[in-house]
């Protein structure tokens, strides 16, 4: 068998790796809310629904 050059991982792919990073300017936002917010809008529009 031939041997392969460079010693990388086959099984990578080219995947990129990423790294999380910890940004003081980055925008947090609490999971939680982003569901609650999003069950508010619908029940929102489902309720302007009944109405039309």
């Amino acid at each position: 068998m031939a041997k392969k050059a460079g010693g990388r991982l086959i099984s990578s792919a080219g995947l990129v790796n990423y790294y999380e990073s910890e940004d003081k300017r980055a925008v947090h936002i609490n999971p939680v809310a982003v569901i609650v917010v999003t069950v508010a809008i619908s029940v929102f529009i489902l309720v302007l629904n009944l109405f039309t």
